[in-house]
């Protein structure tokens, strides 16, 4: 299962798409699209990629434990669920109108629509196991939540796309020893006679 980067990793590959995508239109530069926070103040960026929320992402199950080698279990990995916010940096003195920021949001709209998914082995190469794939979809937010989420950092609301991720496995890092097998003893009836 995925090692605890993978949240990380996550947020890696939703900014990656976007800067393969966005540019040179309608963002003129991969440096232009950040993970930030919208209370960061620094202005050389348009788009901003903001983890506001992680919870256990409870409709999904998980098995006891996973054997790992031969003599190891390792506890059961939790699945999480991760809420974006994407929005424009309103700090940023980049010139925007509110056409600008529409069409910009748009395109990452579509963008999202269009990778809306990524297995964990293609973020973390080195899985040996086969994991769901990560999805991305539109979080079931009101616009009530989403003010709250903008009150919650002391900024206006502003015009913004809210997305969750799930599910995210992150696997325990601690392994239970399991006791090894010294001794077995077989017995081998080769008399072919029926027992009854």
């Amino acid at each position: 299962m995925a090692d605890y980067p993978i949240i990380s990793d996550v947020s890696n590959y939703i900014i990656k798409t976007l800067r393969e995508k966005m540019c040179p239109e309608p963002i003129p530069s991969a440096n232009n699209i950040e993970i930030s926070s919208p209370l960061s103040q620094d202005v050389d960026y348009i788009v901003g990629l903001y983890l506001y929320d992680i919870r256990e992402d409870v409709e999904v199950t998980t098995p006891r434990y996973i054997q790992r080698g031969r003599a190891q279990m390792a506890k059961p990995p939790r699945p999480y669920a991760l809420y974006y916010m994407v929005f424009i940096n309103g700090s940023g003195q980049m010139g925007l109108k509110d056409p600008d920021i529409q069409k910009i949001i748009g395109r990452i709209a579509q963008i999202v629509n269009d990778n809306s998914s990524v297995r964990p082995n293609e973020l973390q190469s080195w899985l040996d196991t086969q994991e769901p794939p990560i999805v991305l979809s539109q979080a079931k937010i009101s616009l009530e939540e989403k003010v709250r989420v903008w009150q919650a950092i002391s900024k206006p609301y502003q015009i913004s796309l809210f997305y969750r991720a799930a599910p995210v496995y992150l696997s325990s890092g601690e392994y239970i020893e399991t006791p090894l097998v010294t001794d077995a003893s077989f017995e081998l009836d080769i008399t072919g006679e029926e027992r009854g």
